[in-house]
C-alpha cells in the first residue's frame, strides 16, 4: 500500500513539472521573439553589406550529433537552412550573397559520401529553379568554381538553374561548387598572361598588375565581399575568396550551419555594423 501511495503522487508531480516546463519553454520563446525584433529594428537604422559571403561549416557534425545515420541527410538539413537565411538577406536587402557549398578537399572524401554529397546540391539546384525564396526576391543564381570536374548531370542541373534565373534582377546568388581561393587566383594568371601573348617572359612579369588578375575573377564583375559569415565555430577561411577577402570583415559563429538561427544571423550583421572599415587607409 505503501509503495501504491508513492506511485499516486508521482503524477501529480510529473504533472506539475511538465506545465512548469512548457510555461519557461514558452517564455523563453517570446523573451527569444522580442529580441530578435528588437535586434532587426536596430540593424535595419545602420549600414547594411552589400555583399555577404557564406561559407556552410558543420553538416557532418550535426548528422552525427542528431544521431542520423546517413551524413547525407545534415547535408540535406544545410541546404533547407540555406532559404530561411536567403529570406534574411532579401529582408535587410543584402544584394549579393555568395555561399560555398563544396571544395577540392571535400571531393577527397569516400567516395560515397561525396556521391552522395553530389546528389544533395544537385537536388537542391533543382529546387532553386522554382523556389519561392529566389522567385519571390528575384535572385539571380551563378555557380563558379572547377565546373567542369563535377558529374554530368549535375552540370546540367547548374545549368538549368542559371538559365532559369537569368532575368533576375534584385539579388545575386552566387555558389561556389568545386571551388578553391588558390586554385581560383592561379586560373586567373594565366588567363590574365595568355592575354599578353607575344611578348617576352620579362615583359610578361613586368607588365601583370593586380588588375590584370583582378579582372580574371570568377566574380569580377560584382563588388568583394563586406562581410563573411562561417559557422560551426572554425576560425578560418579554408581558401574563400582569398582574393576578395582582403578588406572583408569576418564573424565566426558556433552554430552548425543546420542550427544557424536568425539570432546568429542578426549578430554577425550587428558586429560588422560595429567595425570601423578603413579598408587600410
Amino acid at each position: 500500500m505503501a509503495g501504491a501511495r508513492r506511485q499516486g503522487r508521482k503524477r501529480p508531480l510529473c504533472a506539475a513539472f511538465l506545465l512548469e516546463y512548457n510555461f519557461s519553454a514558452l517564455i523563453h520563446r517570446i523573451l527569444y521573439y522580442l529580441y530578435e525584433k528588437r535586434l532587426s529594428r536596430k540593424i535595419k537604422r545602420r549600414n547594411i553589406p552589400t555583399h555577404l559571403g557564406l561559407i556552410l561549416d558543420g553538416n557532418r557534425r550535426y548528422a552525427r550529433e542528431m544521431g542520423l545515420d546517413d551524413v547525407a541527410d545534415g547535408h540535406r538539413e544545410g541546404a533547407r537552412r540555406l532559404d530561411e537565411v536567403l529570406q534574411w538577406c532579401a529582408d535587410l536587402g543584402i544584394k549579393i550573397v555568395t555561399v560555398w557549398v563544396l571544395s577540392p578537399e571535400n571531393i577527397s572524401r569516400s567516395k560515397g559520401e561525396v556521391e552522395a554529397l553530389y546528389g544533395v546540391i544537385k537536388d537542391k539546384m533543382e529546387d532553386l529553379t522554382r523556389n519561392p525564396v529566389i522567385g519571390k526576391n528575384r535572385f539571380r543564381v551563378k555557380a563558379f568554381g572547377k565546373l567542369e570536374s563535377l558529374p554530368v548531370d549535375l552540370q546540367e542541373a547548374i545549368q538549368k538553374c542559371e538559365a532559369s534565373t537569368k532575368n533576375f534582377d534584385r539579388h545575386i546568388l552566387n555558389i561556389a561548387i568545386g571551388y578553391g581561393g588558390r586554385e581560383e587566383i592561379v586560373e586567373a594568371a594565366k588567363k590574365a598572361l595568355m592575354q599578353k601573348k607575344g611578348s617576352s617572359v620579362e615583359d610578361l612579369i613586368e607588365g601583370l598588375t593586380v588588375e590584370d588578375i583582378a579582372n580574371h575573377l570568377y566574380t569580377c564583375d560584382i563588388p568583394d565581399p563586406d562581410l563573411i559569415i562561417r559557422t560551426s565555430g572554425e576560425i578560418r577561411l579554408s581558401g574563400f575568396l582569398l582574393w576578395q577577402s582582403a578588406y572583408s570583415e569576418f564573424y565566426f559563429c558556433d552554430a552548425l550551419w543546420p542550427l544557424f538561427r536568425k539570432v546568429d544571423f542578426l549578430r554577425a550583421i550587428r558586429s560588422y555594423q560595429h567595425r570601423n572599415r578603413r579598408f587600410g587607409k
